[in-house]
């Protein structure tokens, strides 16, 4: 989290808007006027103090923004690099191919499963569904 979220302002904040936002946020999480733990409560104004004394600082707020610049600028080049690097397609490992392999042998398996049943019953191997056999026969009979 950047000073400037901490603060709860923009980075283009004048000297007046960050005093403001400290006051109002010092009155929030100092250690003696909220309600949260004394502990948390220290940690969370301490961060409060060094934001403000880094932003309030001209020569300091300028190397706090040209070393978040930076660091944008390097997020930026990841984000590049991590989207060529995913668009590089790996070859199959053993384990995948042996996944393949397996199924297709398991399709291949039930067609002859199914082939050598229609056989042992002495099917066509050809079924009519109910519909199409009820549209046939009122065609047969309208023709008769």
């Amino acid at each position: 989290m950047s000073h400037y979220e901490l603060l709860k302002v923009k980075p283009t904040a004048s000297v007046q808007d960050l005093r403001q936002a400290f006051r109002t946020l010092s009155k929030q999480y100092h250690p003696d006027t909220t309600e949260l733990p004394s502990s948390e409560a220290a940690v969370q104004f301490q961060e409060l103090q060094q934001a403000y004394a880094i932003l309030i600082n001209p020569e300091r707020r300028k190397i706090y923004d040209a070393e978040l610049e930076l660091n944008k600028e390097r997020t930026s080049k990841k984000t590049i690099t991590l989207s060529k690097v995913e668009s590089h397609r790996r070859p199959f490992s053993g384990g995948e191919w042996f996944a393949i392999i397996l199924l297709c042998f398991s399709m291949m398996g039930c067609l002859v499963l199914g082939l050598v049943l229609v056989w042992i019953r002495g099917d066509q191997g050809t079924w009519m569904p109910v519909w199409l056999e009820q549209s046939y026969a009122m065609e047969l009979q309208l023709r008769n």
